[in-house]
């Protein structure tokens, strides 16, 4: 390690190890990728609320359309990924990747500046479906590389931390959406989202370097490539029962979580007449989950995992949901439905996305890399298509909150089931590894 990297880990770890265990030779690695994430979701969440506003111009009964053509796109996208991994090595795959994105934010900024009304109903249709990709995309290809860097017993330690960093980026965001987005235009909002990622390419490079020393690094970011099929992703999603569950775990989030975003989006088009009113309104929710959510990652995240374990903390979101949607079916009211969505959102954010992202570090680095991105980004989108046409199906049939909750409650005790499950077979693979640290697990041990 570098004089100058050695000085920024003693800082850095002292710092740092007030709010997380952080071991010797960890702490300016963490303190990089804490600033990664950071400016991902400070991008990330400035750009969202006006995704949701642009969604919410196009027509509320025009969603299920932009959720269909957001898998389409997944779909699409999920070879060339697949591509780029199998040809380039870490260092060089994730600025490629973010830097494809930048490009993506200056053509909608100049898009959005030049169109005439009608045109701008478009380009946010456009731009919905791309946030909708982006989003998932980029945090996905983050997490990659942190369960590549980490194991199973790191990640219990270090990734509340991350996911408190995360969060906040996500409240910076979604601060600077609600006060400027009146005041500052959408293409110079895209231009603040698009210096972030920039951000977010030069942590990159910082990490892949700090990880030369790193004990738990088993492969070269900066030479190494994965190699394998196009469709390697898929193929070992479908071989494997534990990444089916994983996959099934995020299905029944993103189905259920679309149920309450539309009833979200009903409530915002009805209450507020303008573009600017309805986007300060939807950074104003995400301001108030990130807030609750620090809380959360900072003083409970990474003790509930050391204390009860894997399959206790990934089963919280589900039993929350169950609870959750029982009572909007005996008390449907709109303030229900708001504080149900803050309180799934904290709870998916502060425990179960860390927990989730823990569930990968057992695995190879193929699956990390391309099984991984097929669960976080094709199979959520599947999702969220799933769940907004079937909410489609259900207001057809005249089901109100109280019927769409109902409905959704079998869903939820399915989802508490599978969580169980899921996180008591990582802690055995997890075990398995530590044991016969040696020993490559093939893909048929991912069962």
């Amino acid at each position: 390690m570098a004089a100058g990297d050695a000085a920024a880990e003693a800082n850095g770890g002292r710092g740092f190890r007030r709010f997380a265990d952080i071991r010797r030779g960890e702490g300016a690695l963490i303190g990089w990728a804490g600033l990664y994430i950071f400016a991902l979701m400070t991008a990330y969440y400035v750009l969202r609320p006006i995704r949701d506003a642009m969604g919410v111009e196009g027509g509320i009964e025009n969603l299920p359309w932009l959720f269909s053509a957001t898998l389409v796109a997944m779909i699409a996208l999920n070879p060339l990924y697949a591509a780029l991994v199998r040809r380039l090595p870490s260092r060089t795959l994730i600025p490629v990747v973010y830097l494809f994105f930048v490009a993506n934010l200056a053509a909608f900024g100049l898009a959005a500046h030049f169109s005439s009304p009608e045109q701008l109903v478009w380009v946010g249709r456009g731009f919905f479906i791309w946030l909708s990709v982006f989003n998932l995309f980029v945090v996905s290809v983050f997490w990659t590389l942190m369960v590549d860097l980490f194991d199973s017993g790191q990640a219990k330690r270090l990734f509340g931390f991350l996911a408190a960093a995360a969060t906040l980026g996500a409240t910076l965001g979604s601060a600077i959406a609600a006060t400027l987005a009146k005041a500052l235009s959408t293409a110079a909002m895209m231009t603040v989202a698009a210096a972030l990622l920039l951000v977010a390419v030069a942590c990159v490079a910082r990490i892949v370097r700090l990880a030369r020393d790193l004990p738990s690094r088993t492969a070269d970011l900066e030479r190494e490539t994965i190699g394998g099929g196009l469709w390697a992703g898929l193929i070992r999603v479908a071989r494997s029962p534990y990444l089916i569950n994983i996959g099934l775990y995020i299905l029944f989030y993103a189905v259920t979580s679309t149920f309450l975003y539309f009833q979200q989006a009903e409530i915002a088009k009805n209450a507020f007449a303008d573009r600017g009113a309805r986007t300060a309104f939807f950074a104003s929710v995400d301001l108030a989950v990130n807030v609750l959510t620090l809380f959360v990652q900072v003083f409970l995240t990474s003790g509930v995992l050391r204390r009860f374990g894997v399959a206790k903390a990934a089963a919280v979101l589900p039993l929350l949901t169950l609870i959750g949607f029982t009572a909007l079916a005996v008390a449907p009211t709109i303030t229900a439905i708001v504080a149900f969505q803050v309180l799934r959102r904290v709870g998916n954010f502060g425990l179960a996305k860390p927990t989730r992202e823990l569930m990968f570090t057992v695995l190879s680095r193929e699956d990390k890399y391309k099984a991984k991105n097929v669960v976080d980004t094709v199979i959520y989108r599947l999702g969220d298509q799933v769940g907004s046409w079937s909410y489609a199906l259900l207001a057809a049939f005249g089901l109100g909150v109280a019927g769409v909750a109902v409905a959704a409650l079998p869903i939820a005790a399915a989802w508490l089931i599978n969580a169980y499950w899921l996180g008591a077979r990582q802690e055995a693979m997890a075990k398995s590894s530590e044991q016969a640290p040696e020993r490559a697990a093939p893909l048929g041990e991912n069962a």
